[in-house]
């Protein structure tokens, strides 16, 4: 075998040279830095708890199971859904003591609590504007009341707070109203379950009340003349209180027939003043959020306005 050239002696002094090369070895041959951590693994800062087997979690996921039957029943069988969607709103009470009695407070099941609360209220909100087509742009805003103010409140409290902080810590002087509201147990359930009482009662109502949906009046235009049954009200009497007397509860006449209103009107004349104070908190939620962030903002361009001077002065 004749000589080497000295490419190939070059290339047999350093035998791993393709080998790092072919590892993505910058071109400049700069050594690459260590590899990053294995997700498989379990680091040294972090317990090897499965956080979503606690106890408060797993009554989250139960109550979105029954908001999810709740809401499949809700075209049609309004004892049903009515029963298992209170349920589920009850049992929003029992992962916070779980989470205390078994020291299991954890920011996923903050969040799990917080998205499952907004969507099954999304959810009968958008059934009520189906059913009361005139008033959807009501119920319309009331989704996106509540899901903007608790947005805004959520990231001014994570951008402004730190990841660490919890959303119900609010400061009296911040706004005395939510800080109330967040930091006193009996008041927040208060407000959030009879909010809820407010939208299920309605709903009853829809189901229930003629002066609600006048199609389940015993003879609505020629139905009655005709001898026709409420099941099928060919021309329904428009109503004072609404511009289309046609709702889903039309769908289940014979069940609605059977239902007594005094209930829901009382449950939702009873609650209505806490669901208004229910949508004043989300508004003032929403302006100290949106002020909060503002806060931060300025703040962060006048350390880039010095930031900018002082590049200038050198």
């Amino acid at each position: 075998m004749g000589d080497k050239s000295p490419r190939q002696k070059r290339q047999n002094a350093a035998p791993g040279a393709q080998l790092a090369q072919g590892n993505g070895r910058p071109p400049n041959g700069t050594p690459r830095g260590p590899p990053p951590p294995s997700h498989s693994s379990t680091p040294d800062d972090e317990t090897d708890e499965n956080i979503f087997l606690f106890v408060p979690n797993l009554i989250g996921y139960l109550r979105i199971v029954l908001a999810a039957a709740s809401l499949f029943f809700m075209p049609l069988h309004p004892r049903r859904c009515s029963f298992l969607y209170s349920i589920s709103c009850l049992m929003d009470a029992l992962d916070g003591i779980a989470a205390r009695k078994y020291n299991q407070s954890t920011r996923f099941g903050a969040v799990l609590d917080m998205v499952t609360d907004r969507c099954t209220t999304t959810c009968l909100l958008v059934f009520l504007a189906t059913a009361k087509p005139a008033y959807s742009w009501i119920f319309q805003g009331l989704i996106s009341l509540d899901l903007a103010s608790h947005y805004m409140h959520m990231y001014a409290t994570l951008a402004m707070g730190g990841q660490g902080e919890s959303h119900k810590n609010v400061s009296a002087s911040r706004s005395w109203i939510m800080n109330k509201y967040y930091t006193n147990k009996a008041v927040l359930f208060t407000t959030c379950a009879l909010n809820e009482v407010f939208f299920i009662a309605l709903y009853l109502l829809c189901f229930s009340s003629p002066l609600i949906t006048p199609a389940l009046l015993p003879s609505a235009g020629l139905a009655g003349e005709m001898g026709h049954s409420p099941t099928t009200p060919h021309q329904p009497l428009p109503s004072l209180f609404f511009a289309s007397p046609f709702s889903a509860a039309a769908m289940e006449m014979a069940r609605a027939n059977k239902m007594d209103s005094t209930v829901p009107w009382i449950l939702t004349l009873a609650s209505s003043p806490v669901m208004v104070l229910k949508q004043y908190i989300n508004i003032i939620q929403m302006v100290k959020a949106s002020r909060w962030l503002a806060e931060g903002d300025r703040r962060d361009r006048k350390k880039a306005l010095v930031a900018r001077g002082g590049r200038k002065g050198q």
